[in-house]
């Protein structure tokens, strides 16, 4: 059979090859199993009830049990009086009705005479109001009766389900047997997540998050060791897992490169259906059969793993079990920047979401396909379908959420630079209680005040030198906020520098030493406060960017340049002490910098923000951001209005 490799199949036939290729058994095998330990299990017969709920005629509240014949006529310029024992008897909540008796009177609807302190046997009652029959009676089969269907085959048990099957006389239920699942890891460059890795060892985590999305689906999983990069091998572990599991989940070495071994292997062992799949990330997923069970082959990188194993390994637990076509929660949302995409893929777009405002923005993130940190940070999940290959800013678009919708609009964004203290203020601002969160969108500090323009986020991080003056953002805000009144609260006065690894091993002294031979360089982003930080003090020494080797070369935060650094990707970059300092690198001070949040006046009394300026102002938290280092903290909460 001709190898379909990376023909970039449209996701419905892909998906389409795959299912219809097996056979889903309309009653799969069954097991039974403990009523109390079948949470999210999937019926497997219908469900009859054993016994009535209540089994019993019961008492619905606290108070006397009647005849109600004996009440007729009672009001209150004729009361009825009982006798306690004969004709009344006391009951509480779910006590049986006693034989003859057929209604119940609330306690606090009678006068029972308690001159001993409770009531007793030959006390007489007054009420003033008659009983309808069986009121406060719970009937028996008021709630179930015996032989009632109480759930259809393929229903999937919930936390109330189980209390029902218990009621109803149901210890042990018949569920459809999960799906065995066999995880198989391989690559020569994986090693166990609990070890310590070496330069080009990789740990092996996607099993863990595979592994606990098959439990949520309704498999049940096996994370087999590690196989290495090795034909034999690979093959022997392929044919062990299809003779004892029910479905294969091959993670990594699904592409074309010379150790990919997989898709051939698959296809002299078994079948094999599509390798290839028009979506990013994820295009190089194989699918196909081997012993008759379902083959599903991942790309390593961790987004695409999660992406892929949504989008084909949950349809495929679906059908097994039986269940509808899961989907996730989704809402409309405004996009804050245009975003380009390759016109022959659906693109799965990582987004942040928050309201500001009457509407929900989406914020693209990073696309890479081994940035499992965007995934996590997530609001939801944009599809850029295939044919499109751009998307303005401010195109409505849907995103299938990633965390509750009441979380999402109840969340602070903050874009603009990065700053670690930022992520302390989530840290503390998490701690004081449910009802607001703040996540941060790693933009730079111009893109952070054109987001406040476009009304796309609540507040901006930023620190942006004016070289005219020598101040920072003042004048930033008025040059790009004109007609906007808002508020720059000081957070704090920061150590900006140089890192270099321990030691200094290049002798770097300062920015003069940027473009001398054998010298590279880590950059932050166009428009960020480093950016234009290290552009004046390049001019004002009259050197030349594209002297200094690596001066194109971008990434988005502090601590990612501090990586490169520590990691010798670069001999040098600038950024914050603090992050220097939890690398473990040294640092030649070049400039101290103010960063604050930039606030619109009319989220200033935001409750959101509210929290979050406590927070920035408590003892607590200047305690811990005084942890990190290379921050003064003496003009913490400042404020200055710009009208």
């Amino acid at each position: 059979m001709a190898l379909r490799y990376l023909n970039s199949l449209p996701l419905p036939e892909a998906l389409d090859i795959f299912l219809g290729h097996f056979a889903f058994p309309a009653r799969p095998a069954a097991e039974e199993v403990e009523a109390r330990s079948a949470g999210g299990r999937v019926i497997a017969e219908p469900v009859f009830a054993a016994r009535s709920c209540p089994h019993y005629h019961a008492s619905a509240v606290d108070g006397v049990a009647v005849r109600a014949e004996e009440t007729f006529g009672a009001s209150e310029t004729s009361p009825v009086t009982l006798r306690l024992g004969s004709q009344a008897l006391v009951v509480d909540t779910g006590d049986p009705v006693p034989s003859g008796m057929d209604a119940v009177v609330m306690i606090e609807d009678v006068d029972i005479r308690e001159d001993r302190g409770q009531a007793e046997p030959g006390d007489l009652i007054t009420l003033t109001a008659p009983a309808v029959p069986w009121q406060h009676v719970r009937s028996i089969g008021e709630d179930i009766v015996a032989s009632d269907l109480l759930f259809t085959s393929g229903h999937r048990l919930r936390p109330a389900d189980l209390a029902a099957l218990l009621a109803a006389g149901l210890t042990r239920v018949t569920v459809k047997a999960r799906p065995r699942v066999a995880i198989i890891p391989t690559g020569s460059e994986i090693v166990p997540a609990s070890g310590s890795p070496a330069p080009g060892e990789i740990p092996e985590s996607n099993s863990a998050a595979l592994a606990e999305l098959v439990r949520e689906w309704g498999g049940q999983a096996e994370v087999l060791p590690i196989v290495s990069d090795h034909r034999p091998d690979l093959a022997r572990a392929f044919l062990r897992a299809a003779e004892g599991f029910d479905i294969l989940v091959v993670n990594a070495g699904s592409s074309a490169g010379r150790d990919d071994y997989t898709a051939p292997l698959l296809a002299e062992l078994g079948t094999l259906l599509v390798h290839g799949v028009a979506i990013r990330p994820g295009k190089p997923v194989i699918l196909g059969e081997l012993g008759g069970k379902p083959f599903v082959g991942l790309p390593g990188y961790p987004v695409s793993t999660i992406l892929t194993a949504e989008l084909f390994l949950r349809p495929l637990l679906g059908r097994w079990l039986g269940l509808p076509e899961p989907e996730r929660p989704r809402a409309r949302a405004v996009l804050s920047r245009s975003v380009t995409s390759p016109s022959g893929v659906d693109e799965f777009l990582r987004v942040k979401l928050a309201r500001v405002g009457p509407k929900l923005v989406a914020v693209p993130m990073a696309r890479g396909a081994g940035t499992l940190t965007t995934l996590i940070r997530a609001d939801g999940l944009v599809k850029i379908p295939v044919g499109v290959e751009s998307w303005p800013e401010g195109t409505e678009v849907e995103a299938g959420l990633l965390r509750p919708l009441a979380e999402i609009e109840s969340s602070l964004l903050c874009a603009g630079s990065h700053d670690l203290l930022l992520d302390l203020l989530a840290d503390e601002l998490a701690g004081v209680g449910p009802g607001v969160s703040l996540s941060s969108a790693h933009v730079g500090s111009l893109a952070g005040i054109m987001a406040l323009k476009r009304s796309e986020a609540h507040l901006a991080g930023i620190h942006l030198l004016d070289p005219a003056t020598g101040s920072y953002n003042e004048s930033y805000v008025r040059r790009y906020l004109p007609d906007r009144k808002a508020v720059l609260f000081h957070l704090a006065r920061r150590a900006q520098g140089l890192m270099v690894r321990p030691g200094n091993p290049g002798s770097i002294q300062g920015l003069d030493d940027l473009a001398r031979p054998g010298v590279s360089f880590i950059n932050r982003q166009k428009g960020s406060g480093t950016r234009v930080l290290l552009e004046y003090h390049l001019s004002r020494l009259g050197i030349d960017p594209n002297r200094i080797t690596g001066y194109g070369r971008e990434v988005y935060t502090h601590t990612a340049v501090a990586a490169e650094v520590a990691s010798g990707g670069a001999s040098t970059g600038l950024g914050l002490l603090a992050a220097a300092q939890a690398f473990g690198l040294d640092f030649i001070p070049v400039a101290s910098e103010d960063y604050d949040l930039l606030i619109p006046a009319e989220f200033y009394d935001h409750p959101g923000i509210r929290a979050l300026l406590d927070v920035a102002r408590s003892d607590r938290w200047r305690r811990r951001a005084t942890a990190f280092g290379g921050y003064d903290l003496s003009d913490t909460g400042t404020e200055k209005w710009m009208e």
